[in-house]
């Protein structure tokens, strides 16, 4: 795209660079802050500079927080024996609209996925390890998305997790493989967690 200033191509660029904003939206997205009074600009610009400056991880559970421990992890009504590990925390924005779970979560942060040179240590890993070496899990549920990497990620997950905790779990296959569990509706997503599975039912040991 062969722009008439250059600082509209790097505006452009910058906005591109984002996941699924191509550059035609880019453009058009660029053109509308241009008419934007510095104002409003500087606002949103603040926005991003503050987000990033201020979020923090929680020290518990890896969720985004504005505190060392988030709002979930700091709920004394949440059922602290019960873990769900997800991806990221777009999954747990759509499991908590369901209203079907009252545990905590793990945030991994990522799966497993060789193709993108992410192995295990890349992972939030230990410290839902030490949960579970410490006794203070009885049960894990695993909501990662139903596509390979998930997969895997679930079964490393089960290796490390299966001699300390006797309860572990998986979503019923309501979610549709290949789907990433933020992308699913509520009802079949509140539906996969009330139906939850053993995991141990859902491989072949052998």
């Amino acid at each position: 795209m062969d722009l008439p200033s250059k600082y509209l191509t790097e505006a452009v660029e910058q906005l591109a660079s984002l996941p699924s904003i191509g550059k035609r939206s880019a453009l058009r997205l660029a053109i509308d802050l241009l008419h934007r009074s510095p104002e409003e600009i500087e606002r949103f610009s603040n926005a991003f500079t503050t987000m990033k400056m201020n979020i923090s991880f929680c020290e518990s559970c890896g969720n985004i927080s504005d505190e060392k421990i988030c709002k979930i992890c700091a709920n004394p009504a949440r059922d602290h024996q019960l873990v769900c590990v997800v991806e990221d925390m777009r999954d747990i924005l759509a499991i908590e609209s369901t209203g079907s779970y009252r545990g905590i979560y793990h945030v991994l942060g990522g799966v497993i996925s060789p193709m993108e040179g992410k192995g295990p240590d890349e992972l939030n890993v230990p410290n839902l390890i030490k949960k579970a070496e410490e006794g203070k899990v009885d049960e894990v549920i695993f909501a990662l998305s139903a596509t390979m990497e998930g997969d895997t990620t679930n079964f490393y997950l089960y290796k490390k997790l299966s001699p300390h905790v006797s309860n572990i779990t998986t979503l019923s296959r309501g979610v549709a493989v290949g789907t990433e569990l933020h992308y699913a509706d509520e009802l079949t997503l509140g539906r996969s967690i009330i139906q939850r599975l053993p995991f141990e039912s859902t491989f072949n040991k052998d």
